[in-house]
């Protein structure tokens, strides 16, 4: 896994927030958050700017790992 799935799963857990936790503040179902998190989708820019944004990082960091 490579990518926003790999960093996105780090960043999240470094946060110490579950999917449910982290898709609730972002306002995303977790089977939703899940799915991006897995790279079965892609996120839309608003959401992952608010994935982004609840996690302390910026979209760049997200997807540059």
């Amino acid at each position: 896994m490579t990518g926003l799935p790999s960093s996105l799963r780090v960043a999240r857990v470094e946060a110490g927030l579950s999917q449910a936790q982290l898709a609730q503040q972002v306002g995303i179902a977790r089977q939703t958050f899940n799915q991006i998190e897995q790279g079965e989708t892609d996120p839309r820019l608003s959401t992952a700017m608010r994935i982004a944004r609840a996690l302390g990082k910026s979209v760049e960091e997200l997807f540059s790992a």
